[in-house]
């Protein structure tokens, strides 16, 4: 398993698919200076989904404000937007 900078977290998106997804959540994460270290996206049967690794290294505001921004985002989008910190994610799926 590749070794992930502390400051780092994972990002998902799953809903309809529609056009301006992946712009509306990159610029949500730009205003707050966050950077996208790599991406996953498909759309299976109109079902959009996305995958997100980010950098929290310089962010501007703290993660439960992200959360709660990206969880309004997902509202006014019909889709459902969650973050979970690295460390958390890799402890709920450490073997």
């Amino acid at each position: 398993m590749q070794e992930r900078s502390k400051n780092s977290a994972v990002i998902t998106v799953v809903g309809k698919d529609r056009v301006g997804i992946i712009a509306h959540v990159s610029r949500l994460l730009a205003d707050s200076q966050i950077n996208i270290n790599d991406i996953s996206q498909t759309i299976m049967d109109d079902v959009f989904t996305m995958i997100m690794m980010v950098d929290l290294e310089h962010m501007t505001i703290d993660i439960k404000t992200l959360a709660d921004h990206l969880e309004a985002l997902g509202h006014q989008m019909g889709l459902s937007i969650r973050v979970q910190h690295s460390d958390i994610f890799d402890a709920m799926h450490r073997i």
